[in-house]
């Protein structure tokens, strides 16, 4: 008998080692270098994952060890925040925010700050402006809907297409009421293989997200035709879960990506093609 409760005790023992080393390992991992708190994040690779690297020096110096994990599409990194396999994201407008919560209940996510700006940008190879494109042309969008808010009213605006009043972001293809030129909306492909659309010569015109444009090395001011006005251009946001927004690492960090050096950084790496939220 005795025999049998010491072996039970040593088990138990075994057991509550194992607990409290795991626990430990735990906490380690969200633990960074010489002590300093880290946090993981989430981002497209460009320009967010870039602007992220160059935040990482100034966040060093607050105590913070940043760890940027690239994604290549839109929808991983939202699941990665939900599953806690990320601290936060960043590579997301409103609208895509408002329409992935609305079709995910489980994603409790919010904002804690606006950092730059991406302009969608129409491109093409085979004319200059949109007024030269050809009764029936080919217009190759992303499957996002949430993008089309933005997209058709660039048409709009130039005068080639006529919009239901009053859809404004929420514009979709079929709120198109007027389209004399016939232009053919109909291709819609994943955001991330716009830019590879685009230099295999698909379409006549083919409209990317700034973000995938610059990861494509596309030559922007070169082949980019139209863009989104600066005054109607989302932010692009920081986003955590909501339960994280008061977290005080985290809030540094949007500080150090709202600092003058972050800022600096962006306007000189892109000239233009990513602006600056002031």
């Amino acid at each position: 008998m005795k025999k049998i409760l010491s072996f039970a005790f040593i088990a138990l023992l075994v057991f509550t080692l194992a607990a409290c080393g795991s626990t430990k390992n735990d906490s380690a991992e969200k633990a960074g270098k010489d002590g300093n708190k880290k946090l993981i994040v989430g981002a497209t690779a460009v320009p967010h994952a870039e602007v992220l690297e160059a935040a990482k020096p100034l966040l060093k110096k607050k105590g913070i060890d940043l760890e940027v994990q690239v994604f290549t599409d839109y929808v991983l990194p939202n699941v990665a925040l939900r599953d806690k396999e990320l601290d936060a994201n960043y590579f997301q407008t409103p609208g895509y925010l408002e329409l992935q919560m609305k079709e995910n209940k489980d994603y409790d996510f919010v904002s804690v700050g606006e950092i730059h700006k991406e302009p969608i940008g129409v491109y093409s190879k085979k004319y200059k402006s949109l007024k030269d494109l050809p009764n029936g042309a080919k217009i190759i969008m992303s499957d996002s809907f949430s993008d089309h808010g933005r997209i058709l009213p660039i048409f709009e605006k130039a005068g080639l297409i006529k919009l239901k009043e009053g859809v404004g972001k929420n514009a979709r293809v079929e709120d198109i009421i007027d389209n004399p030129k016939k232009l053919d909306f109909s291709t819609l492909i994943e955001a991330k293989l716009l830019a590879s659309s685009f230099e295999s010569g698909e379409g006549d015109a083919v409209v990317i997200n700034t973000n995938y444009a610059l990861e494509g090395g596309i030559d922007i001011g070169k082949y980019g035709i139209a863009f989104e006005g600066d005054d109607v251009v989302p932010a692009n946001l920081f986003v955590v879960r909501s339960e994280d927004k008061d977290n005080k690492e985290i809030k540094t960090l949007v500080d150090v990506l709202k600092s003058e050096e972050i800022q600096k950084f962006i306007k000189d790496k892109y000239q233009g093609a990513v602006l600056s939220v002031k």
